[in-house]
């Protein structure tokens, strides 16, 4: 009598699954499947690698908006996790759960067609949840940005097994720089964007520490320091200004524990010192390798071998030149400037010259 009873309810309730997932059965085998049951179905579709996670996200944080966008990811025993860091138009508290929802989204009127299709049917955050064991909003208000964490296991969501290579770009003749070769990475799926949103977008990729050193760097460089004087709580900046606000080492932890990273306070001093370099952007480090392949006349001369000026230690060389990125910096802003390939220093009898290539937005 047991194992009938227990048939009989294996039966009742697979027919109960099945009856959630069908709206009709039209029979020889046919059935209409429910909206909800064709949008799960449509969603495990549509994310197929982690790498279809990169290219979703960044779209969403444009469409949102955003000029750059930081990608903080690490992998520890077949966990891949992504954050995805903006500076976007935000999303309300009340819609913190509901954008992963099936079919919600902020593109009523603005559905986007770019090289990965068609973008604005409200389905990519459903389908990356529903492909991976975590997606949600760690941080985000209106008009302040966006911190979006995802977490996957890569043995049921695949990634490429060479995450380290970077792609090689080639400027067609038109003079628009594509992907040549390279494998397609996470790395290539930033490159890809990064450079269809060339002088619009700028992506920022690396670890955990290095996304936090670069955007505590930014940050130092942007945010008037007379503002801060102002600031209670570091929420009441903008996502991507919050960890220049911060005062100490142990503040500095804290900030970043609520964007999303997790550093610790070694990591934070050597951040706070200036020991853990920023990240240049996807495209400015693609251009770069490229300009310094065409050209190995132009590298930055050696300063302590050049008998014929001045001898300046390497650490000082290199906190001068990290200035000198960070002084260009607000020049490219608002000129759409784009700097590739570090400066460049030439050292004679009575002058130092710093150079800088750019690239420009036609």
């Amino acid at each position: 009598m047991g194992d009938a009873s227990d048939l009989i309810s294996f039966v009742a309730a697979m027919s109960g699954e099945r009856n959630l997932r069908v709206e009709e059965n039209l029979g020889e085998g046919f059935v209409r499947l429910r909206v909800s049951e064709a949008e799960r179905r449509q969603a495990k579709h549509d994310i197929q690698h982690v790498e279809d996670i990169v290219i979703e996200m960044l779209r969403n944080a444009r469409d949102a908006g955003a000029t750059k966008i930081y990608i903080a990811t690490m992998k520890e025993e077949g966990v891949r996790t992504l954050l995805f860091i903006d500076n976007g138009s935000g999303i309300p508290a009340d819609m913190h759960e509901r954008i992963f929802d099936a079919r919600v989204t902020s593109k009523l009127e603005s559905m986007k067609m770019d090289q990965w299709g068609v973008h604005g049917r409200g389905m990519a955050l459903f389908s990356i949840r529903q492909n991976t064991r975590s997606a949600q909003v760690v941080t985000s208000r209106p008009r302040l940005g966006s911190a979006i964490k995802v977490v996957a296991d890569t043995a049921e969501l695949s990634e490429r097994a060479d995450q380290s290579t970077w792609p090689v770009a080639e400027k067609d003749e038109a003079g628009v720089y594509h992907i040549v070769r390279g494998p397609h990475n996470i790395v290539r799926a930033a490159a890809d964007f990064a450079l269809s949103e060339l002088h619009g977008c700028d992506v920022y990729l690396g670890s955990p520490a290095e996304i936090a050193a670069t955007l505590f760097s930014h940050a130092s460089s942007t945010v008037d320091a007379g503002r801060l004087l102002f600031i209670d709580d570091a929420e009441e900046l903008p996502v991507v200004d919050r960890l220049g606000s911060a005062g100490d080492a142990s503040d500095f932890m804290c900030i970043a524990e609520s964007i999303g990273i997790e550093v610790s306070e070694r990591t934070a001093h050597r951040i706070l010192a200036g020991t853990i370099k920023p990240q240049r952007s996807v495209s400015a480090r693609l251009l770069r390798e490229r300009t310094h392949a065409a050209r190995p006349q132009d590298k930055p001369v050696d300063l302590e071998r050049d008998r014929r000026g001045l001898k300046i230690a390497r650490e000082d060389l290199q906190r001068f030149s990290r200035g000198m990125e960070r002084s260009f910096s607000e020049l490219a802003d608002r000129y759409y400037l784009t700097l590739q390939g570090d400066p460049r220093v030439r050292v004679t009898r009575d002058r130092i010259v710093v150079t800088f290539d750019i690239g420009k937005d036609e």
